[in-house]
């Protein structure tokens, strides 16, 4: 343990290391002739997407991808934000479409993602994918589950026999860790809002991970002492501060390992996009 507490998980500063990894790997590419290419579709004006978008076209910047643009009116028809996916999937320049979620209300977020060429569904979100992560044969992983994969190996986390205790069952984020867990060969028990004692559940994580979207839902006292917690929660309460889903001052001073918020997961989010776009780049004519 660090001074005062738990280490602390830098996901910035790995997410800095593996851009680096990736601008190599972009280099590689460019010499075989292929420039890997993004592109994000954004229908409307939320503020926190268009924050996000920005974020993913620096980074695209960064490492030599390509980033295509997309962004239409709210008042924009599903059919034809299909019709835009329907050319990009035939464009063999772009190697990854990322529609910005959520949509604005009254589209089928459903039906308009499932026109994605699973090839270029570099979210990792559609049904083909999904199935292909359950049965251990991955295309693209759901970028916030490798990101947190990535900073337990970094933390020097031993998988195999270990306690896992995921809170939060949603697409992006708890079912899809739940699987890599599981074929990291931990044990895993994942809770969600019907969990009953969820305090002595969470006390028996050697590897705890939540993401629920309630500030500090987590006690640090439920923390097992000495384990490592990852908070994947991002929350703005109303005195500004930005604080995750575990409460994180008692947290560290129980837990060997603690990712921060903000500078945790959601660096090595847009991280991982990037490395799914260039594995993307990589199979072209393959």
């Amino acid at each position: 343990m660090e001074p005062g507490g738990a280490r602390i998980l830098d996901g910035a500063a790995l997410a800095r290391r593996l851009r680096g990894e990736l601008q190599a790997q972009v280099s590689a590419l460019r010499a075989r002739g292929i420039t890997p290419g993004l592109a994000v579709i954004l229908v409307g004006d939320d503020p926190a997407s268009q924050v996000y978008v920005r974020s993913k076209q620096r980074a695209c910047q960064e490492v030599g991808i390509t980033a295509l643009d997309h962004h239409l009116p709210a008042s924009t028809p599903a059919r034809d934000i299909i019709a835009l996916i329907r050319r990009l999937n035939d464009e063999p320049t772009v190697d990854g479409i990322l529609l910005q979620l959520p949509l604005p209300g009254g589209l089928p977020t459903e039906a308009i993602l499932d026109e994605i060429d699973p090839r270029k569904d570099v979210d990792g979100l559609l049904p083909d994918n999904v199935g292909r992560l359950w049965l251990g044969r991955p295309r693209f992983v759901p970028c916030t589950p490798l990101g947190v994969m990535r900073l337990l190996d970094e933390a020097g986390v031993s998988l195999r026999g270990a306690e896992a205790v995921v809170v939060g069952r949603s697409h992006l984020v708890g079912r899809p860790l739940a699987a890599l867990l599981l074929q990291a060969h931990a044990t895993v028990t994942m809770c969600h809002s019907q969990t009953r004692e969820l305090d002595r559940v969470v006390s028996r994580a050697e590897v705890l991970v939540v993401a629920i979207g309630r500030p500090e839902a987590i006690r640090g006292a439920w923390i097992r002492q000495g384990a490592t917690v990852i908070d994947v929660g991002i929350n703005r309460l109303p005195d500004g501060r930005l604080v995750g889903d575990v409460e994180f001052a008692e947290a560290r001073r129980r837990a060997r390992a603690i990712t921060p918020v903000p500078g945790g997961v959601g660096p090595m989010t847009i991280a991982m996009l990037l490395h799914n776009t260039v594995a993307a780049a990589g199979r072209r004519g393959a």
